[in-house]
């Protein structure tokens, strides 16, 4: 009986491990493979390979021109891909209309913010999902944003509009939230702001990817950088190990 007794109690021990190991190698929500896009003979992404695994932070840099944001484009289904398969946990979404894709699970903010001016912050958010006020409130809270419904968007700062936008794509229901350069052209303050929300976001169990230049916010928040270069991921990793290797410094920094 006590022999048994140890096997059992053996054999919890391994499903424990198992369980627990099982949380730490999370699942790729998003595969891209050998993705390649070219405009007027030039190759803005070549075979490029990479993945976004679930509940973490993945960030995209690279110097200008590294193909970051055709990238992001071609998933998000703004540009297709002229070859490659970009799958949405297990569906191949490469080459759909950007709705669809929408309707699949991706919601992503611009490089240069994209709200509607004319409409107010309330009619602004209705865009993304027919819903009530307070569930409209609960998720502009969540990005610190403490204007009235009634606001119009025009009246808002630009740091306002930004943070408006990200609510915006939070509110629509998704797998996957992409941003581009969410920090570009806000204050200090915003920029704070923003590294907090990202990390309760994180948190809360989604699923970010990123086009970032500010290196010092890149590193405090990502779980995982890729390199782009020439169109193609030139490393990836840690950030601690992506600030180490010297290709990275070369093809980034210029030196």
């Amino acid at each position: 009986m006590m022999l048994l007794l140890r096997n059992v109690s053996k054999m919890q021990r391994i499903f424990e491990h198992a369980r627990k190991s099982n949380r730490k190698n999370k699942n790729a929500i998003l595969s891209i493979s050998d993705i390649s896009k070219s405009f007027g003979g030039v190759k803005a992404v070549n075979k490029c390979s990479f993945e976004v695994k679930e509940n973490t932070i993945t960030s995209l840099i690279g110097p200008n021109g590294a193909g970051k944001t055709t990238v992001f484009n071609i998933i998000s289904g703004l540009a297709k891909p002229d070859a490659g398969a970009i799958r949405l946990e297990k569906k191949n979404i490469a080459g759909m209309p950007s709705y669809r894709i929408a309707q699949s699970g991706i919601s992503r903010t611009f490089q240069l913010t994209k709200v509607f001016r004319n409409l107010s912050v309330r009619d602004n958010m209705l865009i993304a999902k027919k819903t009530n006020d307070e569930e409209i409130k609960k998720v502009l809270k969540g990005v610190y944003f403490e204007k009235s419904l009634d606001t119009i968007a025009s009246e808002l700062s630009y740091g306002q509009q930004r943070l408006l936008e990200i609510a915006r794509a939070l509110l629509m229901p998704h797998k996957l939230l992409m941003l581009d350069e969410p920090t570009a052209g806000v204050n200090p303050r915003i920029r704070q702001e923003l590294r907090a929300i990202l990390k309760n976001l994180r948190k809360e169990g989604k699923t970010i990817l990123l086009i970032e230049h500010d290196m010092e916010f890149v590193m405090d928040i990502s779980d995982r950088v890729i390199v782009l270069n020439e169109g193609r991921v030139l490393r990836e990793g840690r950030p601690k190990d992506i600030v180490k290797d010297k290709r990275v410094l070369e093809a980034y920094l210029g030196k």
